[in-house]
């Protein structure tokens, strides 16, 4: 699979995305090639706007397997993306625009063409409409796959929520011991395909100090005795920790991954620590998918002020 050609979905019409391809582009040299499927028009608005002078290469579905690429040009699939005075219709367009660049994308995927995706930020709200709680779950229901995890990648430290887009009042009747172990299994089998060692996995309790008020512990009841089976299997992993203190420098430095219990509780520090320089992964899939961990932006799109790190890093990531 080296050097398979990465297909690029920039994903909303209006986002950051062209901006920070731009940037990522400008001075690395990447030995995959580089695939948009995108509109061509509204591409060649965003090289005029930018001024990048870099020719581009349009291709036909049809001729891809017998082609050879390369990045000297922009290799671009057309999509067509319409517009509309109406802005019911432009929702309705532009979800119909994201959902055929990715469908031509998992046609490309599923016929053996490349095992690599990157997509552009979303709007979940206006995209999904509350069918999936995220992309994460959007993709895996494209690919048949129940057992799939969201990973947010830094080398230095990677954090995994059990739940993901989910209110939190909804949160405790999700976690099962089923779930914990599922999504141990998924981080440490991840980690030994792609880099080839075993990780060390934390994992939060549920709980402020994995105590409770309550005549039932999640922690105690749930949690422990998901890492209680999953250390049978030889999977090194320890918890449940509070979630107040195993992002402390001292103890954090002790594992490759936190298991969180719920999106915010490991998103937000790790946020905090690393910034953009972490990417979104989703483990499960038979290819790799890679999306920058940002969203849309829209306040900034035109202002060329975007830093491009996350999506840098995730072309390095699906480049190695």
């Amino acid at each position: 699979m080296k050097n398979k050609p990465i297909l690029l979905v920039p994903g909303e019409p209006k986002s950051i995305f062209f901006e920070i391809f731009f940037k990522s582009i400008k001075n690395k040299n990447y030995k995959s090639p580089l695939i948009l499927i995108c509109c061509k028009k509204q591409f060649q608005k965003q090289l005029k706007k930018y001024k990048i002078k870099k020719e581009l290469r349009i291709l036909k579905t049809d001729d891809l397997i017998k082609s050879k690429f390369n990045n000297k040009k922009i290799n671009l699939i057309n999509i067509n993306l319409y517009t509309s005075q109406n802005k019911k219709l432009n929702l309705k367009y532009s979800n119909e625009y994201i959902s055929k660049t990715f469908q031509l994308a998992f046609t490309l995927i599923k016929n053996g063409f490349t095992n690599k995706l990157i997509n552009g930020p979303i709007n979940k709200k206006l995209f999904l409409n509350n069918k999936y709680l995220g992309i994460t779950e959007y993709i895996g229901s494209k690919f048949k796959k129940k057992k799939i995890g969201m990973l947010i990648y830094n080398k230095k430290l990677s954090v995994c929520p059990l739940t993901t887009h989910l209110p939190i009042k909804f949160v405790t009747k999700k976690i099962s011991r089923k779930l914990i172990e599922e999504k141990i299994l998924l981080i440490n089998d991840f980690y030994y395909k792609n880099f080839k060692f075993k990780p060390n996995i934390g994992v939060t309790g549920l709980n402020p100090h994995c105590e409770s008020i309550h005549n039932f512990n999640e922690d105690e009841k749930i949690v422990s005795k998901a890492i209680e089976s999953s250390r049978k299997k030889l999977i090194k992993v320890e918890g449940p920790f509070p979630a107040d203190t195993i992002f402390l420098k001292k103890n954090r430095i002790r594992y490759n991954v936190i298991l969180g219990m719920y999106h915010d509780q490991v998103l937000t520090p790790a946020k905090t620590l690393f910034e953009y320089s972490s990417i979104n992964i989703t483990m499960g899939l038979n290819f790799l998918r890679v999306t920058p961990d940002h969203g849309p932006n829209i306040k900034m799109v035109g202002k060329n002020k975007s830093n491009p790190l996350s999506l840098i890093k995730a072309l390095n990531f699906l480049d190695r």
